[in-house]
């Protein structure tokens, strides 16, 4: 049972590099013995977890060659929910502040300060006056739900993010305002960070949640200027169909 465990968590575990560009689509993964001293596992294990990512189609053994990547065009387009970004954010609400109470539990000094250099990362991207960056600000995320040690948050929290950066609506819900406030954003993080170091759960949800609330709020603010700035635009094509046109007839 303990086997089976492990190999899913090694799976798990390649699965993640992919998704963060170590292995991009159409390379080839490190040998066995390298992926198995990489992971701290044996080899065994890792070729168990190899087996399990090409039945999901993630990657393809081919022998005497070895394994490689696949384009996951079929994983970011199939099946993806019809959900506004409202409606995503709620739901990452509702799950990652339940997950950050839990993580309050059970983060180890080593991701408390894996996370402390995750947001140097997003501060010095601040103080550079860019935006917050996805990469950053998942990895953020990732690493919360992982230190729950609750593999089904971790899927589910996984599955969010997939939604958040391959739904194209959604993506550009979420671009349109990273840009805004980053200050603030930061801010968020590092409260986060700081309940989560204090192992203090309501602490750790209630930062989450304001988070999240922020984020929504700013949504809101970025569809109302759309919406003001729409209605501008046809103002002006009114304008410039009957009022000129009236002139010119007059």
């Amino acid at each position: 049972m303990a086997e089976k465990r492990l190999y899913h968590s090694v799976a798990r575990q390649i699965k993640t590099l992919v998704q963060e560009g170590a292995f991009p689509p159409g390379s080839r993964l490190p040998g066995e013995r390298d992926l198995a001293e990489k992971l701290g596992v044996s080899r065994v294990t890792v070729r168990e977890a190899q087996i399990a990512l090409e039945a999901v189609g993630l990657l393809d053994i081919r022998v005497g060659s070895g394994v490689y990547v696949l384009r996951q065009a079929n994983e970011s387009m199939q099946e993806m929910p019809a959900v506004t970004a409202f409606e995503l954010t709620e739901a990452r609400s509702a799950i990652e502040s339940e997950a950050a109470a839990l993580a309050a539990v059970s983060i180890s000094d080593e991701e408390l300060d894996a996370l402390d250099d995750i947001v140097a990362t997003m501060a010095a991207e601040t103080d550079a006056n860019e935006p917050l960056e996805a990469d950053a600000d998942r990895q953020f995320h990732l690493s919360i739900a992982r230190a729950t040690k609750n593999n089904a948050i971790i899927e589910t929290v996984e599955r969010l993010w997939r939604i958040r950066t391959d739904k194209p609506d959604i993506k550009q819900a979420y671009d349109q305002i990273c840009g805004i406030n980053p200050d603030m954003r930061l801010t968020e993080h590092r409260d986060i960070a700081q309940a989560l170091r204090a192992h203090d759960p309501e602490q750790a949800r209630r930062a989450m949640r304001t988070h999240f609330k922020c984020i929504i709020e700013a949504m809101l603010s970025a569809t109302e200027a759309q919406a003001i700035e729409e209605a501008r635009r046809k103002t002006l094509e009114s304008r410039e169909r009957f009022l000129n046109k009236t002139t010119a007839v007059f």
